[in-house]
């Protein structure tokens, strides 16, 4: 299973990188939201606070067994309201985020 970070913060990104690691989960980072159009997978983690990954991320999982897993900084309850109105169901804050990471690539592994 191909599982898609979107995040541009090096340090939150090597910790997702190592999550995925030890769940023997094959990743791939983008950087910037307009990649999405190209990327093929069946999970997204999106850092919701990037300038258009909200749009972006909802617009990747129309396509069938797509699923996103947004996250934002500190519960920012604007780009959550943001984020649900553009479709997205599943966010949550970044250290509830990185609390649930592992349980969510591992279950792509079975």
């Amino acid at each position: 299973m191909k599982v898609i970070a979107l995040v541009t913060d090096l340090i939150f990104a090597s910790r997702i990188a190592g999550a995925a690691k030890a769940a023997g989960t094959q990743m791939q980072f983008l950087r910037k939201p307009e990649q999405l159009t190209e990327t093929e997978g069946e999970l997204l983690l999106a850092d919701l606070n990037l300038e258009g990954a909200a749009g972006a991320a909802a617009q990747w999982q129309q396509k069938e067994l797509r699923r996103v897993v947004g996250f934002v900084s500190h519960m920012d309850s604007a780009t959550i309201a943001a984020a649900r109105d553009a479709g997205l169901q599943e966010i949550m804050a970044r250290s509830r985020f990185i609390q649930v990471l592992p349980e969510l690539l591992r279950a792509k592994n079975q």
